[in-house]
């Protein structure tokens, strides 16, 4: 059953991690797990400057974001969007993006003094923030609100 658009996205902004998918320049589609907030149906994800999912964006925008759920069949609920996306400059978004994503998973990140060598100097690079814009194309179902007879 599908969900409303404010239904998808009270899915969308309650979900922990969402599967950004980009396009390689051969036109491979790669999908990630990333962690990520909401502003104004507006899709924020960030990391590492070094990410190679930043030069795909730029190269191509086109860009889908996918948040899922559930185990049993019953329990099943997903919504998937695509939209286009860019890397985001303005200081005042960057600064409004990084609070958001700091608020919503400081208790779930690693010190950095716990991580590996190799894995804090991957971590500890400038950062650069992808806004993702959805398009109309949004698809959405929640099977727990199926009844079966």
């Amino acid at each position: 059953m599908r969900l409303s658009a404010d239904e998808a996205w009270a899915v969308i902004t309650g979900s922990h991690t969402g599967i950004f998918t980009s396009l390689r320049r051969d036109g491979v589609p790669i999908a990630l797990p990333v962690w990520f907030v909401v502003l104004d149906r507006r899709i924020y994800v960030s990391g590492p400057a070094t990410a190679k999912r930043l030069p795909r964006v730029r190269r191509d925008p086109r860009v889908s974001f996918l948040v899922e759920s559930g185990q049993r069949w019953a329990e099943l609920r997903a919504v998937q969007l695509t939209g286009r996306a860019r890397v985001v400059t303005e200081p005042d978004l960057l600064a409004a993006v990084a609070a958001a994503l700091d608020a919503k998973y400081a208790t779930f990140r690693t010190a950095r003094v716990a991580m590996p060598a190799a894995t804090r100097a991957h971590y500890e690079v400038a950062r650069a923030t992808i806004e993702i814009t959805p398009d109309a194309h949004m698809l959405s179902w929640d099977n727990s609100r199926l009844r079966t007879r």
